[in-house]
């Protein structure tokens, strides 16, 4: 394992320190277990209307230009070696066990970076690690109440291994890029409210399609072409996809009135068209225990499906 060179010479550090000796906490799986299914469960009973309204209008000014997207997908040199750091910074998620979010965030400031009028060069090799490390600190540290040292987030055998002097001035590089707003609109934000609009579900069956659809954005989040649509387009039609629901269907219109059936068609269809290599991706191995989950429920019908993969 290599070890990377500073990258500045100028000694810049963060508001936090890190020292090798910095651990995650001493709280156990269990009780990992239990933070996160309280919080990802907690469905709201009611929701004030402006306050969706409020971030439907917000989402929309952190989008990217559909031509930056367009251009990176151009650049040949991108290839498996985004794919390995994205794979990466989702395992690491998985085995801190750390919130939905969490991953969706870090693949987007990851993202956001590449797509960045100055993005790093070479497209691959230390500096695209170095990229996923800062991205993925970053991303817990807004997400996650108890935080690894840059050094202990660095597992699962990464090909180079940076010291948390150069991690530090990464993730301050990453935060100029993106302008200091780290704090943005995620599917996440939506999620809840959709699933409770769902008419006629028991408290388990929301449990389940919540569990399925974050499954799912994760997946998702991994595609850049994803990237071209709201977060709450990508919430609506993660949340369609599991419960096996077309785009002309009553459901869509249940979630919220503004919502833009074109878009969520549209993000519906990249889901369809990606997700044989969710299903077979190594990075599922990670994100979604046993088998792919996340997948249209069969002609059984919804409840039958999510009792049968409760009982598997």
């Amino acid at each position: 394992m290599s070890v990377s060179t500073d990258v500045s010479s100028t000694p810049i550090t963060l508001y936090c320190n890190e020292t090798p000796g910095d651990a995650l906490c001493s709280k156990t799986d269990d009780e990992f277990s239990e933070i996160n299914s309280m919080s990802s469960t907690d469905f709201p009973a009611d929701i004030d209307g402006s306050y969706i309204d409020n971030m439907l209008l917000s989402e929309l000014h952190q989008m990217p230009a559909t031509e930056l997207i367009t251009q990176f997908l151009e650049i040949s040199e991108v290839g498996s070696a985004h794919q390995d750091a994205l794979n990466w910074m989702l395992k690491v998620h998985a085995s801190y066990r750390f919130r939905p979010e969490t991953a969706y965030l870090s693949v987007n400031y990851f993202h956001c970076f590449m797509l960045s009028p100055r993005p790093l060069q070479p497209v691959k090799g230390w500096p695209l690690q170095l990229l996923a490390v800062a991205c993925l600190s970053l991303a817990a540290k807004m997400e996650e109440t108890r935080v690894p040292s840059l050094l202990d987030i660095q597992l699962l055998e990464p090909r180079f291994l940076f010291k948390p002097s150069t991690v530090q001035r990464m993730e301050l590089l990453v935060m100029s890029c993106l302008k200091w707003r780290l704090h943005i609109i995620t599917p996440f934000s939506f999620l809840h409210y959709f699933i409770a609009k769902l008419p006629h579900l028991s408290p388990r069956s929301k449990d389940s399609i919540l569990t399925h659809s974050s499954d799912l954005i994760i997946s998702t989040c991994r595609v850049i072409k994803i990237l071209a649509y709201t977060p709450s387009t990508i919430a609506a039609a993660a949340v369609l996809w599991v419960t096996n629901q077309t785009i002309d269907g009553p459901k869509l219109e249940c979630f919220h009135n503004k919502m833009d059936k074109e878009m969520v068609r549209g993000c519906y269809n990249l889901i369809r068209q990606n997700m044989p290599q969710f299903c077979r991706g190594k990075v599922l191995d990670a994100t979604m225990p046993g088998n792919c989950h996340a997948k249209k429920c069969c002609g059984k019908g919804f409840e039958t499906c999510l009792q049968t993969s409760a009982e598997n």
